[in-house]
């Protein structure tokens, strides 16, 4: 500023009123530096989204589940494990890398149709395994695979559904996959992949990352905020009680069955599943470019790079992370997925810039069921699409196909 300038701005502030009150010069000055950038989405409980068309991301309509659902209920969907070191190092992964944006390319159509195991999607964003859709819509799993349907996106179903695997495929109008959590019992794994492949799923994928106990601090203390009463709906005096409203354990016999995941699976295992279905077979939990060097030995037909969501350990590694060894161990021998952390277009475009062939995403849209129920998701999963067709656009990129290691790199 010239001395001619600073001269009138300090004339100026002289003979303001303001600079003979102090007090509101104070109250115009900012306390601190705002971030950057400003999160402008309202919080308060008078100012959330009323509907799903109000949305602007997908951030917008987790308050508002908060809001909905009981606490407890939410707690399980929100915590991670421990000091949630890997629940933030999901997202903060991200920042790790930059995208290359091209220009010059005709990138009017945009294709973002991608083929898993022999099948076309429209979208490469799919719908992550959660438990218990019910928890948060009364809905539950039918409003999810309506949703999906609108969209195209391919679905995977947990193994804790509270809807049966049958309705949901048929309210999705097309197979969908099956996630297996196979037990410390044999007969009961075999039971539930029976049934999924009578159902039509063409794929099961296993996950392999609950292999022991979890603190899963924020459910904890969430729970003890739930002034309902639990036990109207749970019968937790065992095990096997609190599994009879679980659809897929209908007319299983559990006896013996000490807890819902396996701790002693080993690669045998794989290959007993291998032998009693037609089903693909996915691993979901993958982290290690070993593993997944012997997921391809072991003749597996993909992998899903997983941690969970955090929920199941706290190693402080994100799947973003651990992305680029397991696409260089599998060297394009069968298709590599990811999950965990996604919540934005370039996210995605970052894993498929990679070579990942698909996106599962899993909290966005559970909260948009808390919110709104199946119009809730639809908007979620609407907004994942508007971005990542943003972004293929901003990369030169038409088609799935022309996003290229080089279009990504490490910050």
């Amino acid at each position: 500023m010239s001395a001619h300038y600073r001269r009138r701005f300090l004339q100026f502030l002289a003979a303001s009123p303001l600079a003979a009150s102090p007090a509101v010069l104070a109250q115009l000055l900012p306390k601190s530096r705002l971030p950057d950038p400003i999160p402008w989405a309202a919080l308060e409980p008078d100012k959330l989204i009323k509907s799903p068309k109000e949305a602007i991301n997908v951030f917008d309509f987790e308050p508002v589940a908060r809001q909905n659902v009981p606490p407890a209920h939410f707690g399980y969907m929100a915590s991670g494990i421990d000091d949630e070191v890997t629940l933030r190092a999901n997202r903060e992964g991200f920042l790790k890398f930059q995208l290359r944006p091209r220009r010059l390319v005709d990138v009017e159509k945009v294709d973002m149709s991608t083929e898993i195991l022999g099948v076309r999607y429209p979208s490469p964003i799919m719908i992550a395994p959660v438990g218990g859709h019910r928890m948060f819509n009364p809905e539950g799993e039918i409003a999810v695979a309506r949703a999906a349907k609108v969209g195209g996106h391919a679905m995977i179903l947990s193994t804790v559904t509270t809807t049966p695997v049958e309705e949901v495929a048929a309210a999705r109008g097309a197979p969908v996959w099956y996630q297996l959590y196979a037990t410390n019992k044999w007969d009961v794994a075999r039971a539930f992949v029976t049934r999924a492949e009578k159902a039509g799923c063409p794929v099961v994928a296993v996950t392999v990352d609950r292999s022991g106990g979890r603190n899963q601090e924020t459910l904890f203390r969430l729970q003890r905020t739930d002034s309902r009463d639990c036990n109207t709906c749970h019968d937790r005096s065992s095990l096997q009680a609190n599994l009879r409203r679980r659809s897929m354990y209908e007319g299983v016999d559990v006896s013996g069955l000490s807890h819902t995941q396996s701790s002693s699976m080993t690669w045998d295992y794989l290959k007993r599943l291998r032998d009693t279905t037609k089903m693909k077979i996915v691993l979901k939990g993958i982290l290690a470019y070993e593993d997944a060097a012997l997921a391809v030995q072991n003749g597996m037909d993909g992998i899903i790079v997983s941690n969970h969501g955090a929920r199941s350990e706290d190693s402080g590694r994100s799947t973003i992370d651990a992305l680029p060894e397991i696409l260089e161990a599998v060297k394009g021998r069968m298709p590599v997925l990811v999950d965990s952390g996604f919540r934005r277009g370039t996210d995605v475009a970052k894993a498929l810039c990679m070579g990942a062939q698909a996106v599962c995403i899993g909290r966005p849209y559970i909260w948009g069921l808390g919110a709104f129920g199946q119009p809730g998701v639809e908007r979620v999963l609407e907004i994942l699409r508007i971005e990542l067709h943003a972004i293929m656009q901003q990369l030169g990129a038409p088609s799935i196909k022309q996003m290229t290691p080089a279009m990504v790199r490490r910050a």
